[in-house]
């Protein structure tokens, strides 16, 4: 399989899976680039694990950014656009990203699909809070590092059950609404009003400085254009964060993660977070690092389940999601070496608007 074959199936593959019916924009470019060789081809600037169809897509928003008056911002909400995926869309996306090959190249080749979603935060709640706390957090594979805010923001999760659960700081800046079901046989988690985090330490191969004006406008960029209230959510959480940000340490996911766990003072739990990161790693190896730890550390996953709980937790053929929208979430301990234990907590909606607790 060639680099262009394989961006090609990627493209096709997350049209179908990954923005199928929750952006219909980055669905139809999606799949038009798919079939065009050259506008896949400028994707294949990127190293294989990073040519993701996200960060061709991203580097096409950037651009457009950067020329909002450009007639293709009409189909960016993201820039005010208020027009629909129509006859016209695909051929003026083809005719500005091939006239800014160069820099599209360029964009694709120097960075990678940093994604800051911070309504994971509401997924990841109710698991940092079975942790007896005050935790330490370490977030691998941060970013901006936003998901470290979670103790400071509001969460609304909706249930049928109990109508609102109502958690997070009455005053907060930020408010999160989650749809919180059951699957059969599942009873509704104990969500407490309060995290207490006393450490944020975030580990990424480059954290992204949000008060950097290029930095943070890739930021925007990572954002689906169609998406403009997740682009909202995304300032006001940028603008928390900046009050009182993380501890960052640059460095990779495996090797340096013992190092960054050395940043959380060792009288904290170690409560070690990742969202949808670990399809940019080797999971295996991630996990033989957590198991390396000299301490006992949490690991608090929102991943597929191919990606993450497999390893700890095998067997699990429910688990294995028929769509890539779809993650799991899961609490593992880890001690002397040894997992002691490993639960699926609920199934995800990835972009933080549902969670399916797990009996």
């Amino acid at each position: 399989m060639t680099a262009l074959d394989l961006v090609r199936q990627r493209l096709a593959g997350f049209a179908q899976r990954g923005a199928h019916g929750l952006s219909p924009l980055y669905e139809h470019l999606a799949s038009r680039a798919a079939e065009d060789p050259e506008v896949a081809g400028l994707l294949t600037a990127a190293p294989e694990h990073f040519a993701q169809p996200t960060l061709l897509l991203a580097a096409a928003h950037r651009l457009v950014q950067a020329e909002p008056f450009h007639e293709l911002s009409n189909y960016y909400p993201s820039l005010g656009g208020t027009y629909g995926a129509d006859e016209r869309t695909w051929s003026l996306f083809r005719a500005f990203v091939l006239e800014r090959a160069d820099r599209m190249r360029a964009l694709i080749a120097s960075r990678s699909t940093q994604t800051n979603e911070v309504r994971r935060a509401a997924l990841l709640y109710p698991a940092v809070a079975m942790v007896k706390g005050p935790v330490g957090l370490l977030e691998v594979g941060c970013s901006g590092g936003l998901l470290l805010g979670l103790d400071q923001y509001g969460y609304r999760y909706q249930t049928e059950q109990a109508g609102q659960l109502v958690a997070g700081p009455a005053k907060a800046a930020l408010g999160l609404h989650c749809a919180l079901e059951l699957a059969p046989g599942a009873e509704l988690p104990r969500i407490p009003k309060t995290v207490k985090v006393a450490a944020k330490v975030g580990l990424d191969r480059a954290p992204a400085d949000l008060t950097d004006e290029d930095t943070y406008a890739w930021l925007e960029a990572c954002v689906w254009a169609d998406q403009p209230e997740r682009l909202r959510l995304f300032g006001v959480a940028a603008a928390v964060q900046r009050k009182a940000p993380p501890e960052f340490v640059t460095g990779d996911a495996v090797a340096d993660l013992a190092a960054a766990a050395a940043r959380v003072p060792a009288d904290l739990p170690l409560v070690v977070i990742t969202s949808n990161t670990l399809h940019h790693l080797p999971g295996d190896e991630f996990v033989r690092a957590l198991r390396e730890l000299d301490r006992p550390a949490w690991w608090v996953s929102h991943e597929s389940y191919a990606a993450a709980l497999v390893h700890v937790l095998p067997g699990r053929s429910d688990l294995e999601a028929p769509h890539e929208a779809v993650g799991v979430l899961g609490l593992t301990k880890f001690e002397g070496g040894e997992v002691v234990s490993a639960k699926a907590l609920a199934l995800t909606a990835q972009h933080g608007q549902r969670l399916v607790w797990l009996p």
